[in-house]
Parts: structure tokens; C-alpha cells; sequence
């Protein structure tokens, strides 16, 4: 009995000296800029389903919202269709300018800008409740809005995320495996870092990538605690 004693002690005197040990600052990352972050907007690159708002100066029958066919495509006035998929918002502006320029309008001023991002998507697996496709809201992603739209992670869902940036895209257009790509880059991130700014923020989602949520590892703990049963095995998890 006194053996049992000692030992809880002892335990609780080492719980105690750990939670005064002073802890280092954690460095803080420094914010990248905004292009360093993302795609800037007139490098999209347009693709099918997306819409586009399209403004023709001084052209009021002209300026609307056009979507791209899943041809890549657009129906234009006076000069039917035009190819879009594939070119950059400031390509395709300068070619929609150069086609108006040739016998349509003099001097015609175009502006080109999305009005609905459709064609690019990444795709959320494992442990949320919503898995699959998920279209991107914008030219960037952050991994918290992907998480969020899937539904967020289950209660058997790991604390650690892993980011696949694959370097095959996938044709078929259904959800990839995590290990269909062994030489993508992959990055792990912890949730509860995420959750709380710590760690994940200048994680930029790219069309393609797979967010992994693996299911959680566990372990045990039984006998003369308050609390016996099964806990998540976090990364790192010492005994104490």
C-alpha cells in the first residue's frame, strides 16, 4: 500500500515540476506577402464552368457574365465563340480586346475578372464527414475552409492533417488515393496547431491537392485512474 502511495506521489510531484518548468517562446513565422501566399488574380488560369464578369466600356449590351463550356468556351456577341480555358485572366482579356479591336469596336477597354471559381477543386479524404471533391471559393484555399466545406473532421479523426501536393494530376476526375503519387510533396500539420494559428496558415491549397484525414491511433489506459478508456494518440505523447 505504501509502495502504491509513493509511486502516485511521485507521479504527481513529476506532473507538477514539468507544469512549472518555464517553456521557450515559440518563434512566430513571419506572413508572407500576398503574392508569395498565392496565385495572383490575373495569372488564374481560366478553365471550364468557371464564370466570368466581363465589362466592355462604353458597351452596355456587351458587359455581362459569360460561363465558360466544358469545351472552354465562351458564347460572345458579334464574335460567337471564343477559346478560354487554359489562358490566364489577362491573356484571355487581351485576346477578347484584339478580337473586339479587329472591325468590332474602336479602341474597345475590357475588363475580365472571375465572378465564380468552378474549374478547380481539391479533394478532402478520410475522417471528415463530407469526403470528396471540393471546389475552390477562390484563386486560394486555405486548409480550414477545405476542412470546413467537407464537413469537418469525425471524432475517430487523427490530430494530424497531411497536405499532398501531387505532381500527376488526376484525369479521371474521381477522388485519388493518398499514396497514388509516392513522389508528391506531403506536408503534416497538427489540427490543434491549426485551430489555434499555431502552425498551417500559410499553407496555399493548390488545384488537385488531397487533404488526408487519417484516422486517429489510440491507446489505454486502465486500472486505479479517474478517467480510464481510450485516448488519441497525438504526436509526440510522452507517458507522463
Amino acid at each position: 500500500m505504501m509502495m502504491g502511495m509513493n509511486f502516485f506521489a511521485s507521479l504527481m510531484l513529476a506532473l507538477m515540476l514539468t507544469d512549472q518548468t518555464p517553456k521557450a517562446p515559440q518563434p512566430q513565422t513571419p506572413a508572407k506577402p500576398d503574392e508569395q501566399r498565392g496565385v495572383a488574380p490575373e495569372r488564374y488560369v481560366i478553365g471550364p464552368q468557371d464564370q466570368l464578369s466581363i465589362t466592355v466600356y462604353d458597351e452596355p449590351d456587351l458587359t455581362n457574365k459569360y460561363r465558360v463550356d466544358d469545351a472552354g468556351m465562351i458564347a460572345f456577341p458579334l464574335i460567337s465563340r471564343i477559346p478560354a480555358s487554359g489562358l490566364t485572366i489577362s491573356e484571355f482579356q487581351e485576346r477578347l480586346r484584339a478580337m473586339l479591336a479587329n472591325g468590332y469596336i474602336r479602341n474597345p477597354q475590357v475588363r475580365v475578372d472571375i465572378d465564380q471559381y468552378k474549374s478547380q477543386s481539391v479533394f478532402v479524404v478520410g475522417e471528415v464527414r463530407a469526403p470528396g471533391k471540393v471546389p475552390m471559393t477562390g484563386i486560394t484555399m486555405t486548409l480550414l475552409e477545405a476542412l470546413a466545406l467537407a464537413g469537418s473532421p469525425t471524432a475517430n479523426a487523427s490530430n494530424e492533417v497531411l497536405v499532398i501536393h501531387p505532381k500527376k494530376p488526376d484525369s479521371a476526375g474521381a477522388v485519388p488515393s493518398p499514396d497514388a503519387d509516392q513522389d508528391a510533396e506531403q506536408i503534416r500539420i497538427n489540427l490543434k496547431d491549426l485551430q489555434v494559428g499555431r502552425a498551417g496558415q500559410d499553407v496555399v491549397l493548390r488545384d488537385g491537392d488531397i487533404i488526408n484525414v487519417p484516422k486517429a491511433q489510440t491507446f489505454y489506459i486502465t486500472g486505479q485512474v479517474r478517467n480510464p478508456g481510450s485516448y488519441v494518440l497525438d504526436p509526440g505523447m510522452t507517458v507522463l
